[in-house]
């Protein structure tokens, strides 16, 4: 007989599921969506207070890096959410997380690890429903990322109010313990997941992770012959039957 805890994480994966059907990613590379994207970014950190000390932009050279995936989510056709996804490797080691936890990020690369390091997250505050969905949607491509490209972590810089939000639906491990971080003015914490032994766990606790080779290539594939990225991209976890993919290998 299921517990209360997981009776209520099955109705809420349910939930999210449902949610899905009506969101689409699209990943940004025009000026005008990415001035939206500064527009969101600046509403989201006021209104939480994490606005960094320096920033004179809500946009910054890493968004435009060749190994960066700036997403924006949009829900009802509305933009309500954003994440920057970034594929750091050995050899190409630009990383936001490496600017506050440099020594940290390098151990990774230096023992050859590829890692995905999500940042730039947020989230509409002006948002009344559907607000408990948008974190679990919102990082959705930070999964599909550790899956196309194979990599060994996601990382998790955050502020320590956060971490046990990672641990729990991420399996994430503390890296680095709270910090203070000059850049922001506030104390930040180091997570990663060890992504191929997440992969069941996570993917059978929220199908909605799931998803089809073909959108994955949508959302990462810059070779010459993929062409333009796609206007936007339809969620495919409901489709995703089987994951043949490094998460669960």
């Amino acid at each position: 007989m299921l517990n209360n805890s997981a009776v209520t994480t099955k109705e809420f994966s349910t939930k999210l599921l449902s949610i899905l059907d009506a969101v689409e990613y699209r990943r940004i590379e025009s000026q005008e969506d990415f001035e939206d994207i500064a527009r969101l970014r600046y509403k989201s950190y006021q209104e939480r207070g994490v606005l960094p000390l320096s920033a004179s932009s809500m946009l910054d050279e890493v968004d435009f890096d060749d190994h960066a995936y700036v997403f924006g989510v949009y829900l009802y056709e509305e933009l309500v959410s954003t994440i920057r996804v970034h594929h750091v490797t050995p050899t190409h080691r630009i990383s936001q997380s490496a600017g506050v936890f440099p020594d940290a990020v390098n151990a990774f690369l230096d023992a050859g690890m590829t890692l995905i390091d999500p940042a730039r997250l947020a989230i509409d505050p002006e948002l009344d429903g559907e607000r408990s969905a948008l974190p679990f949607l919102t990082v959705r491509p930070t999964i599909m990322a550790a899956i196309y490209f194979n990599a060994d972590r996601m990382l998790q810089h955050i502020r320590p109010a956060h971490s046990a939000f990672y641990r729990r639906y991420f399996y994430a491990d503390t890296v680095v313990p709270p910090t203070f971080a000059s850049i922001y003015g506030f104390d930040l914490t180091l997570l990663a997941s060890r992504t191929r032994e997440i992969g069941p766990k996570l993917l059978s606790r929220f199908p909605i992770y799931e998803s089809q080779p073909y959108e994955r290539r949508l959302m990462f594939d810059r070779s010459p012959l993929s062409g333009m990225a796609p206007l936007t991209i339809l969620p495919t976890a409901r489709l995703a039957r089987q994951h043949s993919m490094p998460l669960a290998s």
